[in-house]
């Protein structure tokens, strides 16, 4: 049989998707298929002014025209010729829209299969154009809508009788198929909170106030199933722009909801414990601030704390039971708060709590140490008995909040305090600690200007030969010559630099500083050997992958021999980071500049870590010199740490020495250098320069 010619003109950009269309368009057997492909809206314009295809395919969104604007060019063009739609779009108004502009068949490309394609094409094709009366365009409507999961309803305005086909019923899921039912029983099945909204949109519509007609409802369905659905439609108006019925579509869409509740649920919870997370905590506390700018006797407060020895559980017995135990946790406390608190995971081992209508400060007192009280109550988890603790910040609501981040930054702080103070369980925030805050941060402020305007300068202490009180060495010491205060000790300031990284760049304008003075002592003053000098290292510098170059740099440029240089770090600094540290120790001794471990024995370090990293010397901490020349554990761990010393080849250097029976007690134990307010106290370049002067003049 021979078959019928079909000339389309496919409107696609992509070329993928016009060579997929193409393909499918050529398989129908009822036709024989010339397909010409355009890629834009003016060159397909173009085409049909020269020859009229019989249909013509057309995608919305075009490089020179998008949405239902390319239908109307297209139905201006060429109004008696049947269209078939494409879009990507999922805006399910858009069908009805295109339907009302005179496409012929709508058709997403999420449903783009051969058996839908061809479908389209040939309900196009045998439809009358667009052209034909208002009935024939409610029918195409109407048909077009049959092959998309929705019931169809037409409604004639003011009567009481809805028509439905029999999709509507398997949607709606109510009573026996009928093809009329009554409209006001069927609005009765609406769930009552939405009730109100269907009616509202549909008057609206019916009255010309709305465009077209779309509602999202609850309807009760047979078996009292809740589910959701969208109404959508279009009023049909006689000459005078009355309507006189509404046509439309209904769809079931309680997956959909579902799922974005789920979406939203997931977005505002925690994964882990299923807690609100810190978006939901942060909009409810947001919640309580407005409604105490207006009721300003609801007051509420924020209870913030953390699971104190959280890390070591993790670490020991492994991340599973340390969920577990949040999760435990998280149970316990939903179980004691009150209905209308909040209790939120905010991170790792963090929660907060909003209490919402307290009386005064003492109630939320009690309920803090009772929340204290029962995160403290053992827990069992896979066998093991856990016990931690936690010290409680509290943020007690106040007219100069304006943002809910600094109520919980406030109640952090006050977190903080708690775990400082000891016995404290709890700690409120208070002026003082909100003054504290605002110094610590104009204080990050002067110290970052401090930076930019090389503010920082040094002074020097020395350090002595035990025996002789021969000088060998000085230590360089920060001090900030601050443009107002004076002189400023790194005890005010050296926390905060450390906490915003500002050590780092303050470090290296130390040590250049340093290197050039102590390279300028040695030209003026012979001492043998030469004069050496040390500068502290922060930990934050340590780990900078530019470390040992740039010291080298900085040796070379101040003309100070290598060997002059004692770069002294903490234990600690090298705690959490061997691998990175070691690389740039090593590059450093091996150019010849020394390192030496200082404030030995306030931190972590283990023979293992004294062997591995080789450190030249070690300053034993003062803590231990002060107690160093009266009998009991001073004097026996500095006694430790120089036969420890001695047997690792390092020197020792002991820090704070300041009495005469320290001086004795140290030499009697063969210790060979000193520091501390007994030989000088710290002095500015001026100073130190006269002291060696004269000490080279008396050697």
């Amino acid at each position: 049989m021979r078959r019928a010619r079909l000339r389309v003109l496919l409107v696609e950009d992509d070329q993928d998707q016009a060579e997929i269309i193409e393909e499918i368009l050529r398989a129908d057997r009822a036709h024989a298929v010339e397909v010409q492909i355009e890629q834009r809206l003016s060159a397909a314009l173009d085409r049909l002014a020269d020859s009229a295809p019989d249909l013509i395919v057309l995608d919305l969104h075009l490089p020179d025209c998008q949405g239902l604007r390319a239908l109307r060019e297209v139905r201006q063009r060429a109004d008696d010729i049947p269209v078939v739609v494409l879009t990507a779009t999922d805006d399910d108004r858009l069908d009805v829209e295109a339907i009302r502009e005179g496409a012929g068949e709508f058709l997403r490309k999420r449903d783009l299969r051969p058996a839908t394609l061809l479908r389209a094409v040939r309900y196009a094709l045998e439809r009358p154009p667009a052209s034909t009366a208002l009935r024939e365009r409610e029918q195409r409507y109407a048909r077009a809508m049959a092959g998309a999961e929705e019931g169809v309803w037409d409604w004639v305005v003011g009567s009481g009788a809805l028509h439905v086909c029999a999709r509507w019923h398997e949607v709606m899921r109510i009573g026996e198929p009928a093809d009329v039912v009554d409209f006001e029983r069927w609005l009765a099945r609406v769930e009552a909170e939405d009730r109100a909204v269907v009616r509202a949109a549909l008057e609206a519509h019916v009255a010309g106030r709305s465009e077209h007609l779309e509602c999202e409802f609850r309807i009760r369905c047979d078996g009292d199933e809740l589910r959701w659905v969208v109404a959508r439609g279009l009023a049909v108006r006689d000459a005078g722009g009355v309507a006189v019925r509404v046509t439309g579509s209904v769809r079931d869409i309680t997956r959909r909801k579902r799922a974005e509740a789920q979406l939203l649920h997931d977005a505002l919870h925690d994964a882990l414990t299923g807690l609100p997370n810190r978006v939901l905590f942060t909009d409810r506390l947001a919640h309580a601030m407005r409604r105490f700018e207006r009721h300003p006797q609801a007051r509420f407060a924020v209870l913030y704390f953390d699971l104190d020895r959280f890390k070591s559980i993790n670490d020991s017995l492994g991340h599973g039971v340390g969920d577990e135990l949040l999760v435990a946790v998280a149970r316990r406390l939903e179980s004691f708060l009150r209905p209308g608190d909040t209790v939120a995971r905010l991170g790792g081992d963090e929660f907060a709590v909003l209490l919402c209508d307290v009386g005064d400060g003492i109630q939320v007192v009690t309920i803090a140490e009772r929340v204290r009280e029962l995160v403290s109550e053992a827990f069992v988890v896979r066998s093991h008995e856990l016990l931690v603790t936690a010290s409680i910040g509290i943020a007690l609501s106040a007219a100069r909040y304006r943002h809910p981040e600094e109520m919980v930054r406030d109640a952090d702080l006050a977190m903080y305090r708690a775990k400082g103070t000891l016995g404290a369980s709890y700690a409120i925030f208070d002026a003082a600690m909100h003054e504290s805050v605002l110094d610590l941060h104009r204080l990050e402020l002067e110290l970052q200007r401090a930076v930019e305007r090389r503010e920082f300068t040094c002074h020097f202490q020395t350090i002595v030969a035990l025996e002789s009180e021969r000088v060998l060495g000085v230590e360089a010491l920060v001090r900030w010559q601050h443009p107002r205060t004076g002189l400023v000790t790194p005890d005010a300031f050296i926390d905060v630099a450390e906490e915003t990284g500002l050590v780092v760049p303050i470090g290296w304008h130390v040590l250049e500083d340093a290197c050039r003075q102590v390279a300028a002592w040695q030209r003026e003053v012979e001492l043998d050997p030469p004069l050496t000098v040390s500068v502290n290292l922060s930990g934050k510098s340590l780990l900078k992958p530019e470390l040992a170059e740039r010291i080298e740099r900085i040796v070379d440029a101040s003309g100070l021999a290598p060997s002059c240089l004692r770069l002294e770090i903490t234990e600690r600094a090298v705690l959490g980071h061997p691998d990175a540290v070691l690389e740039s120790i090593d590059r450093l001794r091996a150019r010849g500049i020394r390192v030496v471990i200082d404030d030995f024995g306030t931190g972590y370090a283990s023979l293992s870590y004294l062997r591995r990293f080789s450190y030249d010397a070690l300053k034993i901490d003062r803590s231990f010199v002060s107690e160093v020349a009266e009998p009991g554990p001073g004097s026996t761990t500095v006694k430790a740490i120089l036969a420890l010393a001695d047997s690792l080849d390092m020197t020792v250097v002991a820090e704070g020495v300041e009495t005469e029976e320290q001086l004795a007690a140290l030499r009697a134990l063969r210790c060979r250098e000193a520091q501390g307010f007994r030989f000088s106290r710290p002095m500015d370049a001026e100073s130190m320069g006269r002291l060696l002067r004269h000490a080279a003049a008396v050697a």
